[in-house]
């Protein structure tokens, strides 16, 4: 069984000099994964370059958590038609 590494909120948002209710907003909206063990919240390391980046949106940009949660989905679509055409190259060229 693979064991998953977390970083704890509270170190995460003092790190970005951040809220921990941003971290909280970001889980209501469905864009990042938090765990909670022991009272504490903890974020996955594999999600940690996700929220990041949302961060980046929402801080830098100054885009409301609305407009993030649609950014968000449009690059996922976006990746997942690449992923598939690329798929779908490799398929091609069998046939060639």
């Amino acid at each position: 069984m693979q064991q998953q590494e977390y970083v704890s909120v509270t170190e995460f948002c003092n790190g970005h000099s951040i809220s921990t209710t941003v971290i909280t907003q970001l889980k209501e909206y469905g864009l990042v994964s938090i765990v909670e063990r022991s009272n504490s919240l903890f974020i996955p390391l594999e999600e940690l370059p996700k929220t990041e980046k949302i961060l980046r949106l929402h801080t830098d940009l100054d885009i409301n958590l609305e407009g993030v949660e649609v950014i968000t989905r449009l690059l996922e679509r976006i990746e997942n038609a690449n992923e598939e055409l690329i798929r779908l190259k490799n398929k091609l060229s069998l046939y060639e």
